[in-house]
């Protein structure tokens, strides 16, 4: 059984991805210029990851419920398989743009994520405390030690010139704040409200897109290159 409310959210984080990195794309290749991690853009796009590693959490609350007794293989082999379609990414961007490639990406954190949720998969509190302290802690030091390259994906160095960057530290906090809610929400893998799909068009499409979220997000990126290429090159012959 699904739920179709977090379907939908995030086939709306996933909409708000491909746009993004429409934008990006356009920025990149000079074909507009828009200031990306700065005002407006820049919320756009801490949103857009904040919402899509929130249902991550809740979704985790919602597995474990529903296989209590062998959830931590299951977490395991999910984590561990998520994290390797993220060092797939890493050597794909290092032989396309190895001054820019991703080493530590959304899809390394959900698979590095779910593997640390374990202890905490069932926690209401635990999970919301520990995500207020993770959000936090950057803002409270940085250690010179952790921006050797071994250490970067904890978040607390700095981070070297990369497309994509999600440490553990803020990020896994807003996955722990999506357990904590699930667990409040969605406690045993049933909701505690249920709420009826509005007859609104693009709901069902929103859902659908969410359900089929980690296929897009791996091949929208060469799709849109495709896209802009092939009307930059229209446009070019029209001209």
């Amino acid at each position: 059984m699904r739920f179709w409310e977090i379907d939908c959210a995030r086939g709306i984080a996933i909409t708000m991805m491909v746009l993004f990195h429409l934008l990006f794309d356009l920025n990149y290749l000079g074909i507009i210029e828009v200031s990306l991690y700065t005002g407006f853009w820049g919320l756009f796009q801490k949103a857009t990851a904040g919402l899509f590693l929130f249902l991550t959490g809740v979704v985790l609350t919602i597995s474990y419920n529903r296989n209590t007794e062998n959830y931590i293989q299951k977490f395991l082999k999910r984590g561990a398989t998520v994290f390797a379609v993220g060092i797939g990414i890493t050597i794909v961007t290092a032989l396309l743009f190895p001054n820019e490639f991703i080493y530590f990406g959304i899809l390394h954190l959900i698979g590095v994520s779910i593997i640390l949720s374990i202890p905490v998969a069932k926690g209401k509190i635990l999970p919301f405390v520990a995500g207020i302290f993770l959000i936090a802690l950057p803002q409270l030091m940085n250690i010179a030690l952790f921006s050797n390259p071994l250490f970067v994906w904890t978040g607390l160095g700095m981070p070297w010139r990369t497309f994509d960057y999600f440490p553990v530290i803020p990020w896994f906090g807003v996955i722990l704040f999506g357990i904590s809610f699930g667990n409040v929400f969605y406690e045993k893998g049933i909701a505690k409200f249920k709420i009826v799909m509005p007859e609104i068009p693009g709901i069902r499409i929103l859902a659908e897109l969410g359900r089929k979220s980690l296929l897009i997000y791996l091949v929208h990126q060469p799709i849109l290159f495709v896209l802009i290429f092939t009307a930059i090159t229209l446009l070019g012959r029209g001209n």
